[in-house]
């Protein structure tokens, strides 16, 4: 017995067709995804192929080309010997930086249910162990450039800005290059007027920041959204952490800097991948650099000279300092403190800028 269920999948910069035809009864090898979408000639379409068992016939990366307004056909086939958990894909405009696919629109309710808050796609049931998708990637309104789409699978929960995060299969690319396939000198990517509070014990709170898509996320949000925190805001109260008023601390430090238990910021044994959960190392300390310096920055290579600090906190912050940092993956930026409510209490807050490298 078939069903076919279609899937729209949005970014803030195009639209992702994903169009799945799945079958209900499977083996215990799992069933394929098969595409409800007429492909006509197959040669003529970019096309991923991951075999576990075989892997002679491997293609990692595919090409087309692509007019504005327009879509190109691809295809991922991918094939493993163990159960394959999630589906992570990323899209890079123009080398502006690699974003996922995180605002899905969905058709039919099995579809929905497979659909996780990371932004992920859950290869629940028959999936699991073979994929073959058939898309449309939309070639969004740029001149010259390439528009690179990353695709890979994981054995749990993963991690946008890390394919090796258990991975299971991939990463295969498919490039979409429009003109003459050259980006522009790449610009750094800016988050303005970014709010932070104090933690609160019931983790309520919107109280850390991800580089990735410059967003503040509530404590309690954790079990999905953990990946994408990169540091956190607190306030000094009393014990160790008494003499750090305004403080930013690196998630993975953030516990021990701010020795106050807050409920969501570490897995419970009931959630997915509990024992293995890794949470992001964040280098930063007060730079040199002035609040009309960091404002004069646009380029990416500005941020080349900035050298990785030694600690994962910063605290008794000031409005206009200006801190240089390192992330996780290596990418290197400035925040520039613009407002500061003194106090630990759940309205207090910091407000920042942020200028990173795509």
């Amino acid at each position: 017995m078939k069903k076919k269920l279609r899937s729209v999948v949005k970014s803030g910069f195009a639209v992702f067709a994903l169009a799945f035809l799945a079958t209900s009864c499977s083996t215990d090898e799992g069933s394929v995804f098969d595409s409800p979408i007429d492909t006509g000639d197959e040669s003529s379409i970019a096309t991923l192929v991951i075999n576990e068992n075989d892997g002679s016939n491997d293609i990692l990366v595919a090409e087309a080309s692509g007019e504005v307004g327009t879509t190109v056909p691809g295809r991922i086939i991918y094939t493993s010997t163990k159960n394959q958990k999630r589906l992570y894909i990323t899209q890079n405009i123009s080398g502006s930086g690699e974003m996922p696919f995180n605002n899905f629109n969905i058709e039919g309710k099995d579809l929905k249910k497979a659909l996780k808050g990371d932004g992920s796609v859950d290869l629940d049931g028959d999936t699991q162990k073979a994929i073959d998708f058939t898309f449309e990637l939309p070639v969004p309104d740029i001149d010259n450039g390439e528009i690179v789409y990353q695709f890979w699978t994981t054995t749990g929960k993963g991690d946008f800005r890390d394919p090796t995060k258990r991975k299971a299969l991939g990463v295969g690319t498919i490039t979409v290059k429009v003109g003459n396939g050259t980006n522009p000198t790449a610009n750094v990517r800016e988050f303005t007027d970014i709010k932070l509070y104090a933690p609160a014990e019931d983790g309520s709170t919107e109280t850390f920041f991800s580089l990735l898509n410059g967003s503040a996320y509530r404590i309690d949000k954790g079990p999905e959204y953990r990946a994408f925190w990169d540091f956190g805001y607190y306030y000094g109260a009393s014990g160790d952490s008494a003499d750090d008023k305004a403080s930013f601390a690196s998630t993975a430090t953030y516990n021990d800097v701010f020795p106050f238990d807050v409920e969501g910021l570490e897995a419970d044994a009931t959630e997915e991948n509990a024992a293995t959960e890794t949470l992001n190392n964040f280098y930063l300390e007060l730079s040199s650099k002035t609040a009309a310096d960091f404002d004069a920055i646009t380029s990416s290579g500005d941020l080349n000279n900035i050298a990785k600090p030694n600690f994962e906190k910063t605290t008794n912050l000031n409005v206009g300092d200006v801190i240089e940092f390192v992330d996780e993956y290596g990418k290197k930026g400035l925040i520039k403190i613009t407002e500061i409510k003194a106090g630990y209490g759940t309205k207090d807050y910091i407000v920042f800028d942020v200028k990173i490298q795509p």
